[in-house]
């Protein structure tokens, strides 16, 4: 149940909501998680008061790093498959090809 809240508290980003609203939202929202039996729920409640500010830049703006974080997960993910390959030249050609749309199928090469 918290999580279909904290989805539709979200889903405000982007409507031009009032920060009355996002904030009753909220308050509801932390208010319900409080009030269960369940330590996860109330985690989770917790997490979400601990990160509200990036979580209201957010709101307010539509914008996040999503992006970024995804190209530093994918560069993580090469670095530790690579373990022990001391060439710091290659990491970074791997890496290099890995965090590029030809490497990901967005760009089809001509086949000979």
């Amino acid at each position: 149940m918290a999580k279909a809240n904290l989805r539709t508290h979200l889903a405000l980003a982007r409507t031009g909501a009032d920060r009355h609203h996002v904030g009753h939202a909220r308050w509801k929202f932390l208010t319900r998680c409080a009030d269960s039996d369940i330590p996860e729920v109330r985690q989770l409640a917790t997490t979400v008061d601990r990160w509200w500010p990036e979580i209201a830049a957010f709101i307010d703006t539509g914008h996040s790093n999503t992006k970024s974080e995804g190209i530093n997960r994918v560069i993580k993910l090469v670095t530790r498959n690579a373990f022990g390959f001391g060439n710091a030249d290659n990491q970074r050609l791997r890496t290099r090809c890995v965090t590029t749309r030809r490497a990901r199928g967005h760009l089809r090469t001509a086949q000979l």
